[in-house]
């Protein structure tokens, strides 16, 4: 399994709030398809926070907490690595749209979501850039975790 780390509030919006693409500046994924755990990041994207305030406030609560910080939150399906101008996989030739998340400003890669599962709790990792491989023992925690 790989892991990811992604600042909040879009690790919930991933995991909770069907963003369904994460936009990055290059391809980390290369040829890899599969599991990825999500990590939030101890860092927020104030942007976000402020940016997409509606969404914040209605959707990246946790029981009416702000989701957890440094820790694995769930697993996502990266089914797709795909640029967002002139490639059919995203959208009509020309669009660039494949998710209302997916952004085109800088032609950025779009890794391609699907099948969020949340873990039962947060599990507190320490998390780095990239797309890791995780560990065995993490990895199996983190299976445990979603199917508790």
């Amino acid at each position: 399994m790989r892991i990811i780390t992604v600042r909040q509030p879009w690790a919930h919006a991933i995991v909770h709030g069907g963003k369904d693409v994460e936009n990055r500046a290059r391809n980390i994924a290369g040829n890899y398809r599969g599991p990825v755990a999500i990590h939030a990041a101890l860092q927020r994207d104030d942007r976000g926070w402020v940016e997409f305030g509606a969404y914040a406030l209605t959707n990246t609560m946790h029981h009416g907490q702000p989701e957890a910080l440094g820790a694995i939150i769930g697993v996502v399906d990266l089914v797709d690595v795909h640029r967002p101008l002139w490639d059919d996989s995203c959208g009509e030739p020309g669009e660039g749209v494949c998710s209302p998340w997916a952004e085109t400003t800088g032609w950025p890669y779009h890794l391609v979501l699907a099948n969020p599962r949340p873990l039962a709790e947060p599990l507190p990792f320490k998390g780095a850039l990239g797309l890791r491989t995780l560990d065995a023992e993490t990895t199996a925690r983190v299976l445990a975790a979603v199917a508790a």
